[in-house]
């Protein structure tokens, strides 16, 4: 029998402090589950938001110098709190939450934590629309389809506030530690000897079920046990999901390059939407390509998943900060089925060889790329785009295999009708851009697997994909739990 009085004893663990379970950790203290009602520690890899230093964005490094986590993929607020803070309320893209919950619900739960961030710091942040926009009528005229999504845009430096703030209102509610992997997860044997939650009519802990082991050699129990360890944890949960006989469906991965040119060229279609999420289906191989993650006189940057460097976007809500490009990602879906079912590893894969030949990221002009040949240091020098990633020039098609390279480029000429200029010789090539995808963790409609009291929530479940549907899954256990944990209390 586990000793109730033990201070490794807590009714509710959270692993993982991004998205997911920062609004987990915020719900439940917003709706006083304070340590008398229910004790809950929440553990993370990563350090907390001070120690969250990219050694490339402090100007210490001009390459990944792989730091172990990486700062911008882990730490409190998750890969997200570096990102350039873009929320969409939509059930349109961005996950499949509203399949669980319902999707008034979903957009319901989305609101709310917009309205939690406007509350903390983001009252300043616009929100946009798409809806009834020319912009949509102009893609259609060229074949493509502009999503429909509300869109707030807090930027990076006040996403950071934000989440200070979050952190503020929290920690003394919700254990939290850092800098600690959790390296197992046990189940264990119910204890006859321990009253049944029906039965119980106090505050006390509940009886344990789950052990979780850190790297520490620690171990913590728990009765609710919240797995919130985002895409960079993928690989870990798809151990403890197997371990536990928990089914999981297959996802896909997004594998591009991420696009950066003149911010003239997309003005306007980023003043009017700022996020545009554009889906089209190429003539040539009927794939779908869609833009991602778009980033008004933003910045490129790279990240380090599980030691992989790929890239992404960043910008910023102060106009001191501002660049003068835009960047984007444009992405191709890959799904398998038989007898290879592993997208993520097939993602891996090419970005492992982009590693290879670049050292990490490789730079390629678009004019270079359609011609045949590898950009040069030579040949960067005469472009009138300048990057804002330092990057080794070279040759994608060396790296990205030809039919997504072909939708890809044949995506930017789509492109190129309804915002001139995207296929420019000097339009900038970085890659490679890989959206891993967690493999769908099998849960019901209460994000509860079949193995009682166990959750899985944010990217790490495969359900969400998304900033904004991350957020609300965290909001939707923790308010089932804390309805729960209030009535035992009283």
């Amino acid at each position: 029998m586990v000793n109730m009085e033990n201070g490794n004893h807590f009714d509710i663990i959270i692993v993982g402090a991004g998205a997911a379970g920062v609004f987990a950790s915020y719900e439940l203290t917003h709706l006083g589950i304070t340590p008398d009602r229910a004790r809950v520690l929440m553990l993370d890899k990563g350090p907390t938001l001070s120690g969250r230093i990219c050694p490339i964005t402090a100007g210490k490094s001009d390459v990944c110098v792989h730091c172990q986590p990486c700062r911008i993929m882990s730490g409190y607020g998750g890969a997200g709190s570096l990102s350039d803070g873009k929320y969409n309320i939509t059930n349109e893209f961005g996950g499949e939450l509203h399949r669980y919950v319902g999707a008034d619900a979903a957009l319901e739960l989305m609101e709310y934590v917009d309205s939690v961030l406007i509350e903390n710091g983001g009252s300043e942040a616009r929100l946009y629309s798409t809806a009834g926009k020319d912009l949509k009528t102009l893609a259609l005229r060229n074949n493509l389809h502009l999503l429909d999504a509300r869109v707030r845009h807090l930027g990076t430096d006040r996403n950071v506030k934000i989440l200070e703030r979050l952190y503020d209102l929290t920690h003394d509610a919700i254990d939290m530690r850092f800098g600690v992997t959790v390296t197992d997860v046990e189940l264990l044997p119910p204890d006859a000897n321990t009253a049944s939650d029906t039965d119980r009519s106090d505050a006390a802990p509940r009886s344990p079920r789950f052990s979780v082991t850190t790297d520490e050699n620690k171990r913590y129990t728990c009765h609710d046990l919240l797995l919130a360890s985002g895409r960079s944890g993928s690989k870990w949960l798809s151990q403890v999901t197997n371990k536990l006989g928990i089914e999981r469906k297959s996802n896909r991965v997004d594998i591009g390059v991420r696009v950066e040119l003149p911010a003239e060229i997309f003005k306007h279609i980023t003043d009017e939407v700022y996020e545009s999420k554009i889906v089209y289906k190429t003539d040539k191989y009927n794939d779908v390509v869609r833009t991602f993650c778009m980033n008004p006189y933003g910045e490129v940057v790279a990240e380090n998943t599980n030691g992989i460097i790929t890239v992404n976007g960043h910008s910023y809500a102060d106009p001191a900060k501002h660049t003068a490009n835009t960047n984007f990602a444009i992405l191709v879906s890959n799904k398998f089925t038989e007898p290879f079912r592993d997208s993520n590893e097939y993602g891996e894969s090419i970005a492992k060889l982009s590693n290879l030949l670049g050292g990490g990221v490789l730079l390629q002009r678009f004019g270079d790329l359609v011609k045949g040949r590898r950009s040069s240091d030579k040949r960067m020098l005469k472009s009138f785009t300048t990057p804002t990633l330092k990057a080794t020039p070279g040759d994608l098609s060396l790296v990205i295999p030809k039919r997504q390279l072909d939708s890809i480029i044949e995506m930017i000429y789509a492109l190129d009708k309804i915002a001139p200029g995207t296929a420019n010789e000097d339009t900038l090539l970085y890659g490679v851009e890989v959206k891993f995808y967690n493999s769908e963790v099998e849960v019901d409609g209460n994000l509860e697997t079949r193995v009682a009291g166990l959750y899985t929530l944010g990217d790490a479940s495969g359900v969400t994909h998304s900033l904004s549907q991350a957020s609300a899954s965290g909001v939707y256990v923790a308010r089932r739990l804390a309805e729960t944990y209030r009535s035992v209390a009283e």
